[in-house]
């Protein structure tokens, strides 16, 4: 498993609202118990702001304090709201089923995944039969620009989106596969969109790759992606590759159900119209 991956820095906030979320943002990144003066050190508020901006979230339920090791944690508050937002707006629930199937069929590590800004969300995970370590876990952020599911997602974004996109991705070398310049990724993103799946070619993680294909509203909309990972040493891009047509049917399945659960009421006010 890789360590702390590099991502962008957070935007700069103004408003009260906004700097207690990158208060949140400091917390959730240490993914354990984080003390005052470690905050400190990367906040960029000063002292003074920082203490009253926790002292908030802590009165609201978003953080917890605990007085004996002087260490904060997020909130049950934040876990409450967590949860709904992955029933709402997460493809998790929709695709549950699906991602059962694919699993016991194919016998691999299966990925759902959905942009967050500019990075890959891992929203739901199967693992493999013969389970392998690998960086992805269900509520984990990864890069958008080597890994499959990301790319997948990328390739299929508007023109105009693009551009903002590949601006914040930090183009870290996480292996030798690793493709490290937007001129790079563009090239093979027109590939992506050309075949309709994406590859992670140990790009991510060594000898860990993968196949993705990308999950579209009807009207080419990205709403996530879906992928089979696998390892170098169990089988090859080529194997992958042979998955595609199902990987295709599925992804377009989840897309309308996610739509028909999201929109059900399109196609009445449509047929209201018309008639």
């Amino acid at each position: 498993m890789l360590g702390t991956e590099k991502m962008t820095t957070t935007p700069a906030a103004d408003g009260t609202v906004a700097k207690a979320l990158v208060v949140l943002d400091l917390v959730a990144a240490h993914a354990r118990p984080v003390r005052f003066s470690d905050l400190l050190d990367q906040s960029p508020y000063p002292k003074a702001t920082l203490y009253r901006l926790l002292q908030t979230l802590v009165a609201q339920g978003m953080l917890s304090f605990d007085a004996a090791a002087g260490s904060y944690t997020l909130g049950m508050r934040l876990v409450r709201l967590a949860h709904v937002a992955w029933q709402q707006s997460s493809l998790a629930p929709i695709a549950r089923p699906h991602l059962d199937r694919l699993s016991a069929e194919v016998g691999e590590t299966v990925h759902l995944a959905q942009l967050d800004n500019a990075q890959v969300l891992y929203v739901d995970k199967r693992n493999a039969r013969n389970p392998v370590r690998m960086y992805s876990q269900a509520g984990k952020v990864g890069p958008a620009y080597c890994t499959g599911v990301g790319k997948a997602m990328l390739a299929f974004l508007p023109d105009a989106q693009l551009p903002g996109i590949l601006a914040q991705q930090s183009w870290h070398p996480f292996t030798e596969r690793t493709v490290t310049s937007p001129q790079a990724l563009r090239a093979e993103l027109a590939r992506i969109r050309t075949r309709g799946y994406a590859f992670d070619d140990e790009e991510h993680e060594p000898g860990i790759i993968c196949i993705a294909a990308p999950i579209l509203s009807s009207r080419g909309s990205v709403l996530g992606a879906l992928s089979v990972t696998s390892t170098t040493a169990r089988t090859d891009l080529t194997t992958l590759a042979g998955l595609a047509p199902m990987l295709a049917d599925i992804a377009t399945t989840i897309a309308a159900e996610t739509e028909n659960w999201r929109f059900p009421e399109a196609d009445t006010e449509c047929h209201s119209k018309q008639d």
